[in-house]
């Protein structure tokens, strides 16, 4: 597994379990959602992302995800 697909991996269960709590539990969880959004917009801009720097410590090799 390398980077860019545990990324993709990451927001994904990120993302479907803010909406599945939100549906079951309460909307509030929704903003988790919308904050992750946000954080992939923030991240194409400024190149930051905190998960990918623990993934490059955990010593995952890097390549590009579509290809």
């Amino acid at each position: 597994m390398t980077i860019e697909r545990m990324i993709l991996l990451v927001v994904g269960v990120v993302v479907l379990g803010s909406v599945l709590l939100g549906v079951y539990h309460s909307l509030n969880w929704l903003w988790l959602a919308g904050l992750m959004g946000l954080h992939l917009i923030q991240a194409s801009f400024t190149g930051l992302c905190p998960v990918v720097m623990a993934l490059k410590r955990m010593g995952l090799p890097s390549k590009p995800a579509f290809g």
